[in-house]
């Protein structure tokens, strides 16, 4: 969709046409850090995304996926918000009266740099958003006991250090997604290893971006470490704010052939 946006001079456009596909889509047009208009028209036409920062903004800033399960969601994320427009208080009040207001304040952290603001938005956003599904009737659950565990993980942590050096995030899955400053991550992930030791992949367990060893201290390991959970957590990928659709000039990484049809990866 980006390169045929590119060929025919309707970048400006791209997002509402993505828009059409999906919302994730409509935010993925662009790089670093975006804000998904929700819009007034009832064709839904003006509801598209802009950029607010590059990804070049805030390079200190880290992500980590924390995959827990691959496994497909009994309530799909279309099918569990429909319900929940239709049965949920609370996501009306989120909607009409919360969201406007945390928006313009995410977006000013962001402006700012402000991992303590940023992070604990996140944070609080992130739990009012379950508590829709949780007031959704019948009740949807999108987290797990193990996704709770890392909630509770993740607030031993910045207890610990006494500020938000950590902040997690769950859309309409059990999947966490942690940020943290560069200089912080090296010394989660440890936690995390101690936490939820790998299985069978140790080699793999972290993927992305590469991640420092760091020494723990007892007092560390005592106050924000329990009881491990081996392979609990499948892997960590390790990633970073990037920049939007790429148009890639090397033919061999083009998905469909001179053909115009997608290449066989077997």
């Amino acid at each position: 969709v980006s390169a045929l946006a590119r060929l025919y001079g309707l970048e400006e456009e791209l997002s509402e046409v993505a828009r059409r596909g999906s919302g994730s889509a409509c935010r993925s047009m662009f790089g670093g850090f975006v804000q998904w208009q929700r819009g007034e028209r009832p064709d839904g036409s003006d509801s598209l995304a802009l950029q607010v920062a590059p990804e070049t903004h805030w390079p200190e800033l880290r992500v980590l996926v924390l995959v827990v399960s691959g496994e497909k969601k009994p309530v799909g994320s279309t099918a569990g918000m429909q319900t929940s427009v239709e049965t949920s208080p609370l996501l009306k009040h989120r909607a009409e009266v919360v969201v406007p207001e945390r928006l313009a304040q995410m977006m000013q952290h962001i402006r700012d740099r402000d991992f303590e603001g940023f992070g604990q938005l996140a944070m609080r956003d992130s739990n009012q958003f379950h508590a829709t599904c949780l007031d959704t009737f019948p009740p949807i659950f999108y987290l797990t006991d193990l996704s709770r565990h890392i909630i509770a993980l993740a607030h031993r942590y910045n207890a610990h250090h006494g500020h938000t050096k950590v902040a997690y995030t769950f859309d309409a899955g059990p999947n966490a997604v942690i940020f943290a400053l560069a200089d912080t991550v090296a010394e989660f992930v440890e936690v995390l290893r101690r936490s939820f030791p790998p299985a069978t992949n140790g080699d793999q367990f972290v993927r992305g971006l590469p991640v420092g060893s760091a020494a723990l201290s007892q007092e560390l390991v005592g106050a924000v470490v329990s009881e491990p959970l081996p392979g609990a957590v499948q892997y960590i990928l390790h990633t970073k704010p990037g920049p939007g659709p790429q148009l890639v000039d090397d033919p061999s990484q083009h998905l469909l052939g001179e053909d115009g049809l997608p290449r066989s990866r077997a």
